[in-house]
């Protein structure tokens, strides 16, 4: 199950698990907080992330505009401006 997570996202699953260990942390409503998750999940992932997009997702989860679920990200991920 671990290979197929690491092969399906390129990224190795201790850091996966590093990354959700930081997540516990992370204050939802602090602008600043969310911020740095997004870069640190960008870095992580290897994906750059557009001004656009990390406003939206800042967006939605600070002022909780939307439920935010598979479906959801799904959403922004292939949201193409």
């Amino acid at each position: 199950m671990f290979n197929g997570i690491e092969k399906k996202t390129g990224v190795k699953f201790e850091d996966i698990l590093k990354l959700t260990d930081s997540v516990k942390g992370v204050n939802f409503q602090d602008e600043q907080s969310v911020r740095q998750l997004i870069d640190k999940v960008a870095k992580l992932a290897n994906k750059p992330v557009s001004p656009e997009m990390s406003n939206s997702i800042v967006d939605m989860l600070v002022n909780k505009k939307q439920k935010i679920d598979e479906k959801t990200i799904s959403q922004l991920l292939n949201n193409k401006k």
